[in-house]
């Protein structure tokens, strides 16, 4: 397969540069089409090898198998009007990354003679530069079987991928693309507690990200549920069960749920 991605800002340049170091694309089989020369420059520095075009006619997109649509929200109308006459509907896949662009949207903008491409949403979030992005795919009625999986497969190659509704993609994206945010200020709030109590900045930085990377892989590669592995460090009287009510009392839970609740709302 051949890629193309029309955007070479923080998350085309992550899905480039990820994908050239994975299995399923050598850095040729990709290309970055953007405006910004500087952009361009970027990628090349970190994956030379990655085909760069820089301008907006996205005559180098026709070659693709997959289009990937990696711009600002509001430039996914003008990005159509030029790329949809250099797309062959019935051979490629246009994926978008833009969030809050609906599938109505893309219908419209990319609607040619009464046809359209098979149309995926994708929603990653910051760590898909490391190739460990919790990544939202939504597929448009229109999309068949063998590409969902296909796609699937793409975003698999970058951590982890999962089909979503897009009735749903607002709740999922608070839980993940914000939610790494979340996660971020746990983690400083917990650094801020490690400093009152004696520790460097850095030292008390590595110890609690250490130990919330620790506690998701247990999730993850075991797949139990938190409150048992919560029970399991909890004894009787013990120091941990004092954190816990008192972080309760608090409101942690309250102010979580609170949280992506109001990050949902579109």
């Amino acid at each position: 397969m051949n890629i193309a991605l029309i955007g070479g800002g923080n998350i085309g340049s992550a899905i480039a540069c990820g994908l050239a170091s994975g299995p399923r694309f050598k850095p040729e089989q990709i290309t970055v089409i953007d405006i910004n020369p500087e952009a361009l420059k970027k990628i090349k520095t970190v994956c030379p090898a990655i085909v760069t075009v820089q301008g907006d006619d996205y005559v180098a997109a026709a070659g693709a198998d997959i289009v990937v649509i990696a711009v600002k929200p509001w430039l996914v109308k003008n990005v159509a009007e030029k790329l949809r006459k250099r797309m062959d509907y019935d051979r490629q896949i246009l994926l978008s990354v833009a969030a809050g662009v609906s599938f109505d949207q893309l219908v419209s903008f990319f609607s040619k003679n009464g046809s359209l491409p098979p149309l995926f949403r994708v929603i990653p979030n910051t760590a898909i530069a490391l190739k460990a992005g919790m990544n939202l795919v939504s597929a448009h009625s229109n999309t068949t079987d063998e590409q969902r999986e296909r796609v699937l497969s793409i975003f698999d190659d970058l951590g982890k991928a999962m089909l979503v509704e897009e009735t749903k993609l607002p709740a999922a994206t608070a839980l993940t693309s914000c939610g790494i945010a979340f996660a971020f200020k746990y983690i400083r709030a917990a650094m801020s507690g490690g400093i009152e109590m004696g520790f460097y900045p850095e030292e008390a930085k590595e110890m609690v990200a250490q130990t919330v990377l620790g506690a998701a892989l247990i999730l993850l590669q075991k797949g139990t549920h938190p409150e048992t592995e919560i029970d399991k460090v909890t004894t009787p009287g013990g120091i941990t069960i004092k954190g816990i009510n008192e972080m309760d009392a608090a409101g942690f839970t309250n102010a979580v749920i609170r949280a992506l609740k109001a990050s949902s709302l579109q």
